[in-house]
């Protein structure tokens, strides 16, 4: 199973909060002498040389399915005219140039192959996926951003709200399955992207994991009656209903009383990859 990038996950965690990320029509696939790393970029990702009619070739993945997305039909690499090295692991890249472009996921190949001298490397249908793990992030928002990077489907960059739950979320939840306080002026509040109006995101910060965090404190309207105990939070695409992006069980249990004025300080709100 593969995984994203650090410069993949932070093009992706900006398209969320801040700007719209820009795919490119076509990926490509490359082959590795050693893991590429979260840390890869389009020219450092222990590729095999450009040498010996080596060159990335282009990658199709089917639609998204179980947080994944996986590669439709076989890809053929050309024949090598020389060796081109032990292969122990695969790359996919935004340009097909090689040392160009972002390097945008990574994974093992099942095997170390050696092409050598009149070889025809392949690697077979569905034997490369991009996937998400389980929880924090949303199957909504793994399916809209699998298919936007590596099947340049459209998703606009979505509006963010944040929003308090007093019953732990699931993957599966919606901005309408989640359950949150009702009455007492309880209302979701808006983070907006960066340079927009207060509160914003930060912009994303590459790394292991890439995350964005909150600029500005959020805090929410003064409650007028009791919000009863919030065990979660989750970030939403509507001020009322739509869809679910992100999601915390793990935040410190906390009571809100009639009188109380809920709030996140900056920094506390972390959307991160990794």
């Amino acid at each position: 199973m593969g995984s994203l990038t650090n410069k993949a996950e932070t093009e992706l965690l900006d398209h969320v909060a801040n700007v719209a990320y820009s795919p490119v029509a076509t990926v490509y696939l490359g082959l590795c002498t050693a893991d590429p790393t979260d840390a890869a970029t389009g020219g450092s990702a222990n590729e095999c040389a450009d040498a010996n009619a080596y060159e990335r070739t282009a990658i199709t993945f089917a639609a998204y399915a179980s947080r994944a997305v996986a590669q439709t039909g076989a890809v053929t690499f050309p024949t090598a005219s020389g060796t081109w090295g032990a292969c122990t692991h695969w790359a996919v890249f935004s340009s097909q140039t090689h040392g160009a472009g972002d390097c945008l996921a990574h994974g093992a190949l099942d095997a170390t192959k050696t092409p050598g001298n009149g070889d025809t490397p392949s690697v077979a249908s569905a034997e490369v996926d991009v996937a998400y793990s389980a929880g924090e992030i949303s199957n909504h928002l793994c399916e809209k951003l699998l298919e936007l990077m590596f099947r340049n489907q459209a998703y606009a960059v979505p509006d963010t709200f944040i929003a308090l739950c007093d019953v732990v979320v699931a993957d599966d939840d919606t901005g309408s399955t989640i359950s949150e306080p009702a009455g007492g002026s309880y209302a979701r509040e808006e983070v907006d992207v960066n340079g927009g109006a207060s509160p914003t995101w930060d912009v994303a910060a590459s790394g292991d994991p890439s995350y964005v965090d909150n600029t500005h404190a959020v805090p929410f309207t003064t409650a007028t009656a009791p919000w009863g105990t919030i065990v979660a939070m989750a970030v939403v695409d509507a001020l009322t209903l739509g869809n679910l992006l992100f999601y915390d069980n793990d935040m410190t249990d906390k009571p809100v009383g009639d009188g109380d004025t809920a709030e996140f300080a900056i920094g506390e709100l972390d959307l991160q990859m990794s």
